[in-house]
């Protein structure tokens, strides 16, 4: 008889797995908004990322699908899924810092959920694997 050897910190690995599923349609919601009105964000100054908000909309869109798919990945449990998890969730948190001055809050927000995600994979990733 196999002994569950299982604790309560398999969860947070849950957790991230479905918040990078959730940023990642984020990521896709902000790229479509961006691609199909080029002119729902509006930049208010002058800013060293200088991309036209329609190539920012690909980034975020393509970038989405990357962190979606990692997400699912993640629930496998396996060391390349959370690697995978932690890479792209770095990325994540890059682009969203990049594109502050066109949505500072919901950056913000993301970069929160992009850093718990990294903790939650790095600390206690093991634990969904067991």
């Amino acid at each position: 008889m196999q002994q569950d050897t299982s604790t309560g910190w398999a969860s947070w690995a849950a957790f991230a797995g479905l918040m990078m599923i959730m940023i990642g349609v984020f990521h896709a919601i902000q790229g479509l908004a961006a691609i199909i009105d080029d002119g729902f964000y509006v930049l208010g100054q002058e800013y060293v990322f200088k991309f036209d908000p329609t190539t920012w909309g690909w980034i975020h869109l393509l970038g989405g699908i990357v962190v979606l798919f990692a997400g699912f990945g993640v629930f496998s449990g396996a060391v390349w899924a959370r690697t995978v998890g932690v890479i792209v969730a770095l990325i994540s948190a890059l682009a969203n810092f990049a594109w502050l001055p066109w949505a500072p809050v919901w950056s913000i927000i993301i970069i929160t959920l992009d850093v718990l995600v990294i903790w939650a994979l790095t600390v206690h990733g093991r634990e969904l694997a067991k």
